[in-house]
């Protein structure tokens, strides 16, 4: 059985289709001595005779060819099934891509998804939410084939496409006293207590960099508090203020349950970015979703009040 060909099965398949042959021949555009030797070696290999010869050069199958054909018949069928989804995997209308987003993008990340699935419905996506070291170590191990954060990782060495605006702002509950100043002085900040995201957060870094900036040393305090909706719900209860990722508290914003202060330099605009590392050439699902991205323009990125 390993020694039977495609040439073989097909030869019985015409032979059967033709119904002798020499009519096989010309089906399979060869001549009627090569159609003859297939069907001879597939005879050997099954150990039984497949096909009657009759009046006429008129051919009919045995039971066993009829058992042969049947299996025939299966295998181009899964060969055909097989090139459609080849064709689909190299026109990118099938396959799987794998998408890290930093946790900050998990309030957009699902209807991304979404979007994604109605406009190429043959792939599949599957979503990784970790914060900036971790999203950029899946990246380094090939856990995920792209991902979706707010400042390129300098490891590993990627393809980055700018996706849309991401700007930050400081948050505080509606009844802070600062939420009446316009502006809000920088000193006036130095007193307050800044809710925090946790070590290798983006986040968190940005905030640190903000605390050095008004601060030029001055010790202020700070409360980590390791997740967005911690942090939310922190301002919200007057705990402290924030600086956050505005898509993160889009509806809290347009909702009032908390304020963006007026300061000089606020919104601290960044920009989102899919990274694809370079190591690795991506599949064709991959390219089909960052086209479908660069085609977006960053309509899906959460509407602001501002």
């Amino acid at each position: 059985m390993d020694a039977i060909t495609l040439k073989q099965l097909r030869a019985l398949a015409a032979i059967d289709q033709a119904g002798s042959l020499a009519a096989a021949s010309e089906t399979l555009n060869v001549t009627a001595p090569a159609v003859s030797i297939q069907l001879r070696s597939l005879e050997d290999h099954i150990g039984g005779q497949l096909v009657l010869r009759g009046p006429g050069g008129h051919t009919s199958l045995t039971e066993e060819g009829k058992v042969v054909l049947k299996a025939a018949h299966a295998i181009e069928q899964t060969i055909a099934r097989c090139e459609e989804q080849v064709t689909a995997l190299k026109e990118g209308k099938a396959g799987k891509v794998a998408i890290g987003v930093v946790s900050t993008g998990k309030y957009f990340a699902p209807g991304l998804i979404k979007r994604a699935q109605t406009a190429m419905p043959g792939i599949e996506f599957s979503l990784k939410i970790g914060n900036r070291e971790q999203t950029r170590r899946a990246l380094t191990e090939g856990a995920v084939d792209v991902a979706i954060m707010g400042r390129p990782p300098r490891e590993p060495p990627s393809e980055v496409i700018p996706l849309g605006d991401h700007p930050y702002v400081l948050i505080a509950a509606p009844d802070h006293p600062l939420v009446q100043a316009d502006p809000v002085r920088q000193s006036d900040l130095l007193d307050q207590l800044f809710l925090c995201r946790e070590p290798g957060s983006g986040t968190r870094i940005l905030t640190e960099r903000f605390i050095d900036q008004i601060g030029d040393g001055y010790p202020v305090r700070t409360m980590e508090l390791g997740s967005n909706e911690t942090i939310k719900q922190g301002v919200m209860a007057g705990l402290g203020i924030a600086m956050i990722s505005a898509h993160t508290i889009a509806h809290e914003l347009q909702s009032g349950r908390v304020v963006a202060l007026k300061l000089p330099g606020l919104p601290i605009m960044r920009q989102w970015f899919l990274i694809r590392p370079m190591a690795e050439p991506p599949s064709y699902a991959t390219l089909k979703f960052e086209e479908f991205l660069r085609h977006e323009a960053g309509a899906f990125l959460p509407h602001l009040p501002f």
